[in-house]
């Protein structure tokens, strides 16, 4: 029972049989009309449907089909509907996919690439259950800016939250464009200095010869071009909290004078003579190693173990599990919002290229991606080539095995000849010139019944050799 399943909507009777025997892996159920496939979809819960568009009553054009994909559209929106069509049918096809299809096939259909489009398709309902579970999982999270299910960053945020509360400096840890900025503010907007300023400065973003009087301020006079007084970043996040981001690129003299405003919690402008209290809270963000850089004396130790009173280690994407797809769905939504683009999601190249994506960027990779693709995408639904991801290669089907090709070709072939003789063994062992019993022994082989229904060729092996996984 842990095959997928295979919803088929045909009513000619001869390709039914084909099918039937053209996925040994899945369990096939079939529909010849659009009532029988309403109900299917229902009572069958498939994991995706090949339908032909061509149903009765209007078996020789693609009304009842294209009704038959709304319906099942509306029934079950993530469900991946294949769509079969005539040969030289493009349009139709094309159609069909605008109205939510995920792939199509002409007719005559070539079994080995409807295998291919079939699995295509089934990797793509994977997809989505694991997103589906994901967002069942994500429950009001302790933080609201911060979209997770992923159980790691699921207690960051909670430990984030409990934190907000005492004032102790904190120090984050984490690759870029993880978010650290977002846990900072946290820290401000849930604790009880919520209505005062959150002030942030980005230490490698300021010349070194500006720092320190963006941080500490001047006095009139102090320098030149210095035309009056004017307070630093400390002064100005009074009573509030300091966001002092990529704070290992800090400059060696002003981690001293920074380690003294810890010490003291007093302030001297540039130029000038008299401490200033000063009460805020300070947090701290770099991707640098601080603890190798202070062994080294690149960074003052004694200004980390004030910095690092509580630390949190922030993963980056790659180790978020499915969170990358939950959150490319969620900013995929926020900025079609934003630019007024009418998406519905993305194909399932686009989805299988996020999941194999290693994501360098993190998230701040991820969304600039989304919002590039958001502008550019000239369809409803967001390609690989929208997100400037390369697709994964497909993988090799079958391993390298020469027993193994040699009895999936041989159940190929039993499969053809049920399928000619419409599940008659005796009219398939005559196609296939042996006996009835020397049938029955092939069919046992190979893991399948009478109807030619079974274990895939690789399990029939493992059967066969007696052993166990």
């Amino acid at each position: 029972m842990s095959r997928p399943k295979l919803l088929v909507v045909e009513d000619d009777a001869g390709l039914c049989a084909q099918y039937r025997w053209a996925f040994p892996t899945c369990r096939v159920v079939f529909a010849g009309n659009r009532a029988e496939a309403e109900r299917a979809v229902q009572r069958e819960a498939p994991d995706a449907v090949l339908l032909d568009l061509g149903l009765p009553p209007d078996a020789q054009g693609v009304a009842e089909g294209m009704a038959t994909l709304q319906a099942i559209r509306r029934a079950r929106p993530a469900l991946p509907v294949v769509v079969a069509t005539g040969q030289g049918d493009r349009e139709h096809a094309l159609r069909a996919v605008a109205l939510g299809a995920c792939d199509f096939c002409e007719k005559p259909v070539d079994l080995a690439v409807l295998r291919t489009v079939i699995e295509r398709a089934l990797r793509l309902r994977s997809l989505e259950e694991e997103n589906e579970r994901l967002a069942a999982l994500l429950g009001p999270s302790p933080i609201p800016s911060i979209v997770t299910a992923d159980p790691a960053m699921l207690k960051l945020c909670r430990t984030a939250q409990r934190l907000a509360g005492v004032a102790v400096p904190v120090l984050l840890l984490g690759e870029s464009g993880t978010g650290k900025e977002l846990f900072a503010r946290a820290l401000h907007e849930q604790g009880p200095r919520a209505g005062a300023p959150f002030v942030a400065i980005n230490c490698a973003a300021i010349p070194e010869t500006l720092l320190e009087s963006e941080l500490f301020g001047y006095e009139r006079g102090a320098f030149t071009g210095a035309v009056r007084q004017t307070p630093g970043q400390i002064e100005a996040a009074d009573g509030g909290t300091l966001f002092l981001d990529e704070i290992g690129e800090m400059p060696a003299p002003l981690q001293a004078k920074l380690l003294r405003f810890l010490q003291d919690r007093r302030v001297v402008r540039i130029g000038g003579r008299q401490p200033i209290a000063v009460d805020v809270r300070i947090v701290s963000a770099t991707n640098q190693p601080l603890e190798a850089q202070a062994e080294q004396g690149i960074f003052r130790g004694d200004l980390l173990h004030r910095l690092n009173a509580l630390t949190l280690r922030i993963p980056p994407l790659r180790e978020r599990g499915g969170d990358v797809l939950l959150l490319a769905r969620w900013l995929l939504a926020r900025c079609a919002r934003e630019y007024g683009r009418s998406l519905r999601g993305f194909e399932p190249g686009a989805l299988e290229a996020i999941a194999a994506h290693a994501w360098p960027g993190n998230v701040r990779e991820l969304e600039n991606r989304i919002r590039r693709a958001t502008l550019l995408a000239e369809g409803r639904l967001v390609s690989a080539a929208d997100l400037e991801l390369a697709e994964p290669p497909a993988q090799e089907a079958h391993p390298l095995d020469l027993r193994a090709a040699r009895m999936r070709a041989e159940r190929e072939v039993i499969e053809r000849a049920l399928a000619q003789a419409e599940g008659s063994i005796s009219a398939a062992a005559r196609l296939l010139g042996i006996s009835r019993p020397t049938l029955y022994g092939l069919l046992q082989a190979h893991g399948m019944d009478a109807r030619g229904e079974g274990a895939a060729p690789e399990e029939a092996l493992d059967a066969g050799r007696g052993g166990a996984a």
